[in-house]
């Protein structure tokens, strides 16, 4: 969409003591367990430095986090923490990282300088560009990703390393039931070959996923219940497949799923789909009426439970979803309506938006102990404006689950 004590009196401690603080924690691996992530997006003026988003993390209970840049001074904060990151790729990146050596000397800049202490996991290159309107772009995705990941195997670090993309649900032509998912006609020429390569280095489809959007823009259609994934929901059946759905999100995911069988049976034996980004926000324009808190608390603690529980979806409930929350903190920089910038789990001085009902396993989080450094949060914010999004800092991952176009009837990659 839609992202420790260091204080004196007012301000920060210098930076050199606070780096010093984390040099003290041991790092740790991430367990299997921690299959909850969030997005730390930064687009605002009053943000806090990242050190600070530390006991945050811990707090929650969560080890894995997803970036949309590879900020220097976020990537040493978490160094030695054990947190899992997913680096982005910006978009204006892509057109040189296309070129073989301009991948190496991205590598060389962004990401070795700060391996092995910062546990990188994945770099996403770009942010939904198949639904950005850009043919550029669109062109340069696949070839950056493959040079990207040509430039790990090189150094040795492809299968430490994943590359892959984040799409949202636009890429779909058919959503409704989740057995007709189909890819739009016009992206199957990049979506094709995108799979190939997914399946060929074992790396992730990436969806952003919200039922908020799907909820909104038809909520005679869709139960409030069934979006904000409440778990004693009766759910939709699939009068196709036969499977019943107990609330959207997981609808969605199968409806990819089913887009990627429609296409690349091939790549659908062993492609998994996680899911990017998903949230609710707590606040909007006098229009958004389902923007509350008490909706945001409801949707974010049923879905990070959902999640923990390692259950599937009813159409692979052997693979345990993963997913990342969207977002950590309100972003008051980000452009649209309001609600683009009440995502947040958390405001800018670090206090909750609203309190989530759910807290999630303490084998959740992959911390190795750097949360108990005393970090705190000050009266105000660090000032960061960088660290967003691309589409112009807006969350576009909206795609109806009732939704079909015209040209949408499924076709296959070969």
């Amino acid at each position: 969409m839609a992202p420790p004590s260091c204080l004196l009196r007012v301000g920060w401690l210098p930076a050199a003591l606070c780096a010093l603080a984390l040099a003290l924690a041991p790092a740790s691996d991430a367990t299997s367990a921690s299959l909850v992530g969030i997005n730390y997006g930064r687009v605002g003026s009053n943000l806090p430095p990242p050190q600070a988003v530390l006991p945050l993390l811990e707090g929650l209970g969560i080890g894995r986090v997803r970036l949309y840049d590879a900020d220097p001074a976020v990537l040493h904060a978490f160094a030695k923490t054990g947190v899992e990151l997913f680096v982005g790729v910006p978009d204006q990146s892509l057109a040189g990282l296309a070129d073989p050596g301009g991948a190496d000397s991205w590598l060389r800049s962004n990401v070795m300088p700060f391996l092995p202490d910062t546990k990188i996991a994945a770099l996403t290159v770009g942010n939904e560009v198949l639904t950005g309107n850009n043919s550029a772009l669109t062109r340069a995705l696949l070839p950056a990703m493959q040079s990207l990941h040509g430039a790990l195997a090189k150094l040795g670090l492809d299968k430490q390393i994943a590359v892959t993309t984040a799409h949202n649900l636009g890429v779909l032509g058919t959503s409704y039931p989740p057995s007709s998912g189909a890819f739009r006609r016009d992206l199957l020429p990049y979506i094709c070959p995108i799979l190939d390569y997914h399946a060929r280095t074992g790396s992730p489809f990436l969806v952003n996923a919200y039922p908020y959007f799907a909820y909104s823009g038809d909520p005679k259609g869709i139960h409030l219940e069934y979006a904000l994934l409440e778990a004693g929901y009766a759910g939709v059946p699939d009068p196709n497949s036969g499977l019943r759905y107990p609330n959207l999100l997981v609808a969605q995911v199968d409806a990819v799923y089913h887009a990627i069988a429609a296409a690349n049976t091939a790549a659908a034996r062993v492609v998994e789909v996680r899911i990017s980004e998903t949230g609710w926000p707590s606040s909007g324009d006098p229009g958004e009426t389902a923007a509350t808190p008490q909706n945001a608390a409801r949707y974010n603690s049923n879905a990070m439970r959902l999640v923990a529980e390692g259950k599937g979806t009813p159409l692979k409930p052997t693979v345990a979803m993963r997913a990342y929350v969207f977002a950590l903190f309100n972003e008051n920089l980000k452009p649209g309506l309001a609600s683009e910038r009440n995502y947040g789990l958390f405001k800018p001085d670090g206090t909750p938006v609203y309190e989530l009902s759910y807290k999630l396993p303490r084998d959740n989080s992959t911390f190795g102990g750097a949360g108990n450094s005393g970090w705190r949060f000050p009266g105000g914010g660090g000032g960061n404006v960088s660290g967003g999004y691309d589409n112009n800092g807006v969350n576009s991952g909206y795609y109806d689950i009732s939704a079909a176009s015209p040209d949408s009837a499924a076709l296959t990659c070969r």
